[in-house]
C-alpha cells in the first residue's frame, strides 16, 4: 500500500495528513496561520510536512498540496491568491528544494473535488461537480472521469458567475451579484442583514458573533427572520446550481463546505427550485448530494494527486 502526504493550505491554518492509497487518513498535523507572508507560510508548511513524513514511518511516495488561488499546476507557482495577497509566489520551487519526494501543487478546491470524486459521493459517477460553500464558493469539474483544469487552470470557479448582476451584493472580486456573493456562508449573513429592517424585533443579529451556522440553526427552529433569509439564500443557491447543470450537465453535484452541514435541510430547500429552473436536460437527472469527506476532502485529494502522478 502506498503512502503520501496530503496538505490543505487554508487562509487560517495548514494541515498535513498521512494518507494511504485507499483514501484513509492515518494522522494529521496542523498549524494556525497568523502571518500570511510567503516566507512565514512556507516555514509552517515545511514543518507540518516534516511531522507528517516522520509520522508515516514508511516510504512516502510524494507530497500533494492544495492551495487557494490560481495555480500553474506544472510549476506549482501561485499566480494569484487573494486569500494571501500573493502574486507569482514560487510555492512549488521552494518546497521541491526542501523535500526529496515529488511535490505536486494545485488549487485547493480542485484537490477537494478530486478527493470527493475518488473516495466520496463521486465514486459511482463519471460526470461530477463539487461545490464548497464556505466563506466563498469554490469548486471543480470531473468530465468523463477526468478532472478539468481549463486553459489557465481556472475551470471550476463557479463562485464568480453572476446570478444577480443588477440587484445583488458586491462580490470580493468587484462584480455585482456573483454566485459566491449570494449563496456562500457570507451570502447567507448578507441576506439576513439585508432584510433586518423588516424584522425590527428580531434578535438574530444582536450579538457580534453572527455567522451562517447561527442563522441556519435559527431557521431550523422556526425563527421568522432566519427563515426569510434562508429562503432568499436558497433561491440564489438554486439559481446557481441550475446554471451549473445547464453548463456542465453532471450526474452528481456534491455540496461541501460549512453550509453543507445543514444536510437534508439544505437539500430539501433547493431541490424543487433547481428542478423548476432546469430546462435543457431532463429534470431530476442531476443528483444533489452533500459531500461526505468534510474538511478532509482537500487532504485526501492532494494525496490522490500524488498517487495519480498528476492532477
Amino acid at each position: 500500500m502506498k503512502t503520501a502526504i496530503g496538505v490543505d493550505l487554508g487562509g487560517s491554518h495548514v494541515t498535513a495528513a498521512v494518507v494511504t492509497d485507499d483514501g484513509v487518513i492515518h494522522s494529521q498535523h496542523e498549524h494556525d496561520i497568523e502571518n500570511r507572508s510567503f516566507d512565514a507560510v512556507i516555514d509552517l508548511v515545511v514543518d507540518v510536512i516534516e511531522k507528517a513524513v516522520y509520522a508515516a514511518g514508511s516510504d512516502v511516495v510524494g507530497v500533494g498540496i492544495g492551495s487557494p488561488g490560481n495555480i500553474d499546476a506544472a510549476s506549482g507557482t501561485v499566480l494569484y491568491s487573494p486569500n494571501f495577497g500573493w502574486t507569482g509566489a514560487p510555492l512549488g520551487e521552494r518546497l521541491r528544494a526542501r523535500f526529496k519526494q515529488p511535490v505536486f501543487i494545485a488549487n485547493d478546491a480542485r484537490c477537494a473535488t478530486l478527493g470527493e470524486y475518488t473516495f466520496g459521493t463521486g465514486r459511482e459517477s463519471r460526470d461530477f461537480v463539487m461545490l464548497t460553500l464556505g466563506t466563498g464558493i469554490g469548486g471543480g469539474i470531473v468530465a468523463d472521469g477526468k478532472l478539468i483544469l481549463g486553459n489557465r487552470w481556472g475551470a471550476g470557479e463557479f463562485g464568480h458567475h453572476q446570478i444577480r448582476a443588477t440587484d445583488g451584493f458586491v462580490c470580493g472580486c468587484g462584480k455585482i451579484g456573483c454566485f459566491e456573493a449570494q449563496a456562500s456562508g457570507t451570502g447567507l449573513i448578507r441576506h439576513a442583514l439585508a432584510i433586518a429592517h423588516s424584522f425590527p424585533r428580531s434578535r438574530l443579529l444582536d450579538k457580534s458573533d453572527i455567522g451562517s451556522k447561527k442563522i441556519r440553526k435559527a431557521a431550523q427552529t422556526g425563527d421568522l427572520h432566519a427563515l426569510a433569509a434562508w429562503k432568499n439564500f436558497c433561491a440564489d443557491l438554486a439559481t446557481g446550481l441550475a446554471n451549473v447543470i445547464a453548463c456542465v450537465n453532471p450526474d452528481v453535484i456534491a455540496l461541501g463546505g460549512g453550509v453543507s452541514s445543514a444536510g437534508d435541510f439544505l437539500l430539501d430547500s433547493v431541490r424543487a427550485r433547481v428542478d423548476e429552473l432546469t430546462t435543457m436536460v431532463p429534470k431530476g437527472t442531476t443528483r444533489l448530494l452533500c459531500a461526505t469527506l468534510g474538511n478532509d476532502a482537500g487532504q485526501v485529494g492532494a494525496a490522490t494527486m500524488v498517487f495519480h502522478g498528476k492532477l
